[in-house]
């Protein structure tokens, strides 16, 4: 094995051990709250976290997730690694947060974090994400649709603000697990039993 692909490997793995840190556990049981995977959703992301009526805690997990994914991508492509290597990594940190060593392989639904990677990747593709999850969430006021919206538009997005063949097929990926992730909230969305913010 040469030095080159030992440097490679090393950077997939600690991109996947960054990405099974769960800043929602973290900071939950920093601030004295409940563990997210035991009330709401189950689901140890910023939106469950927000349930607690702690909306520091929310926003810190928010930022921790997004902030992992945006930083092993960034860290890759600063390095000088191959475009082969960055989608490598950024898969890996993503599926890291989806798949945790750390907490038996059951980690969240993986947006802020793909959010992240969007952002490094390039940062025109993670500001058009954003505000179509914005704009959805305003109109409908439901976190998942959002989130779904802004997954689903992601790999059109990407088509024209991305050059890179590779990190298109990693958006894709991306999208694939994210609406993966998502199933059940499609289920309650359908048959109007999903919870949204400001609706009783």
């Amino acid at each position: 094995m040469t030095e080159q692909a030992f440097i490679e490997i090393v950077f997939v793995i600690g991109a996947y051990l960054l990405g099974s840190v769960s800043f929602g556990i973290v900071v939950s049981k920093l601030f004295g709250l409940p563990d997210p995977r035991t009330v709401g959703s189950g689901n140890p992301g910023a939106t469950n976290v927000l349930r607690s009526g702690k909306k520091l805690a929310a926003l810190l997990t928010l930022l921790g997730d997004a902030f992992k994914g945006w930083f092993a991508v960034w860290l890759a492509i600063f390095c000088g690694l191959s475009n082969e290597v960055v989608c490598f990594v950024a898969l890996a940190v993503f599926i890291g947060h989806l798949y945790p060593v750390y907490y038996r392989f059951k980690g969240g639904k993986g947006v802020a974090t793909a959010l992240g990677v969007l952002l490094a990747l390039s940062g025109w593709l993670g500001l058009a994400v954003l505000l179509t999850w914005a704009a959805v969430f305003a109109i409908s006021r439901y976190s998942s649709l959002a989130a779904l919206v802004a997954a689903i538009l992601a790999p059109a997005y990407s088509w024209f603000l991305i050059s890179s063949v590779g990190y298109i097929i990693v958006v894709f990926i991306l999208t694939i697990f994210l609406v993966w992730r998502h199933r059940s909230n499609i289920v309650k969305l359908l048959n109007g039993t999903e919870s949204g913010f400001g609706k009783k």
